[in-house]
């Protein structure tokens, strides 16, 4: 009799531990799983439960699970995370990307391209950060973030970003310290004279705030710009960021590639070594292949793919974060240096580790990319182009757990209904 019942305790339990081990909300099945942070490289499953993620493996049970979506054949990877938008959509006068017009709001641009992170690169100063919380992170539903600008009145364009006398690290430091669930780092763009004062009063406020800053090096109307290694090696700390890394503006700012020899800076990778992270930042003015395709060949590349989105630059080259990644498969990345690039390297630049990795128990921001076969072209934005048989194509974006896009409708049921 002790025996029977042993042996009757021991089914219970197995039969509650299987029981509960299918409990998920989402199963994500047979997909190839690429995390970088985890090391992940393979054909698995992605169990998600209460916004998290609850299990990777193979073969899990979805036995009671109320959604399965069918990944087989497709990529399996972290949310992707833009760090450089432009998402302070607004409609003041004279306010450019700075509750202006350029802008774009983000829940329109995100998700569709499987982005579940997206950083607004300046638009909001101190003066106008609240505004930027109440019109748009408070109503995304993508995770919405900033990089304040070191100007009080934000990336207003024009002579408000030349006014050396609004840009004060204190008031910027404090603010973002005030918002600092939302705040990620300090911007600097679009100076135009011949000094290093918005750098290193972004970088002071940075120092106050424990935040990186990200540098937009152009706009200079100086017959001789800023040198880059006096920005990389004097002014800039290791974890600071140099955006438009691959861009060639006729004299406006100092490239990575020599304008006439065509051959790569060595020195820009010895300020990589020491710890300068270098932003893709595409844009609509931004990229050049003749900066992009030395750059690679020298053993160059980027830290962080993004996309500098604007209404400018996403009817442009740049398109979307997915286009982007696109290009630099065109170009020869490797497949996996291209989602690290895009998911687990840009949340430790902007110091948000819990994010752009599938750790179990971790937040379940999930994209499940296609990556189609044809013939498809990638042009900059002087024309030139070249040819690409790949593309990715979002099929499926998760975020905190719940799907917000699917394309072609691969979950079953297509809706869950309680």
């Amino acid at each position: 009799m002790k025996k029977i019942n042993l042996i009757l305790l021991f089914v219970a339990l197995l039969y509650t531990g299987l029981l509960h081990a299918q409990d998920y909300d989402l199963v994500i099945k047979g997909g190839h799983v690429i995390d970088a942070k985890n090391g992940l490289d393979g054909i698995m499953d992605v169990a998600i439960t209460a916004g998290k993620v609850s299990k990777i493996g193979p073969n899990i049970p979805t036995t009671g699970t109320k959604q399965v979506v069918k990944a087989a054949g497709m990529l399996v990877v972290p949310g992707l995370i833009d760090i450089h938008g432009h998402n302070f959509a607004g409609t003041r006068p004279n306010s450019y990307l700075s509750d202006g017009l350029t802008a774009v709001d983000p829940d329109g641009y995100t998700f569709r391209v499987g982005v579940t992170t997206i950083v607004d690169c300046g638009g909001p100063g101190w003066k106008n950060m609240h505004v930027f919380k109440e019109n748009i992170i408070d109503p995304s539903k993508t995770r919405v973030l900033a990089f304040m600008n070191i100007v009080g009145e934000g990336m207003r364009g024009g002579a408000y970003e030349q006014d050396t006398s609004d840009m004060n690290a204190q008031k910027t430091a404090q603010a973002a310290i005030n918002y600092k669930e939302h705040v990620v780092g300090f911007k600097v763009a679009h100076y135009g004279k011949r000094d290093w004062v918005p750098v290193d009063r972004a970088v002071e406020a940075g120092n106050i705030a424990g935040m990186p800053v990200i540098i937009d090096f152009g706009g200079s109307m100086s017959f001789a710009p800023l040198r880059l290694r006096e920005l990389f090696f004097d002014h800039l700390r290791p974890g600071d960021i140099y955006t438009h890394v691959f861009a060639e503006l006729g004299g406006a700012r100092e490239p990575v590639v020599d304008y006439e020899s065509r051959e790569f800076k060595p020195f820009v990778k010895e300020a990589q070594e020491r710890g300068i992270i270098f932003d893709v930042g595409y844009g609509g003015a931004s990229f050049d292949f003749r900066q992009a395709i030395p750059s690679l060949e020298a053993g160059f590349f980027p830290n962080t793919i993004s996309t500098d989105l604007h209404k400018g630059s996403m009817n442009a080259a740049m398109k979307d974060m997915l286009n982007i990644m696109s290009t630099f498969l065109a170009m020869g990345a490797d497949l996996n240096k291209i989602i690290e690039a895009s998911t687990w390297e840009p949340a430790k630049v902007i110091q948000r580790e819990m994010l752009g990795n599938l750790s179990e128990g971790g937040i379940a921001d999930v994209a499940i990319l296609q990556l189609r076969e044809g013939e498809f072209g990638f042009w900059d934005r002087n024309g030139y182009k070249i040819p690409g048989n790949k593309r990715f194509e979002n099929q499926m974006t998760i975020k905190d757990g719940k799907i917000v896009y699917d394309l072609n409708g691969i979950a079953d049921p297509v809706v869950y209904k309680q």
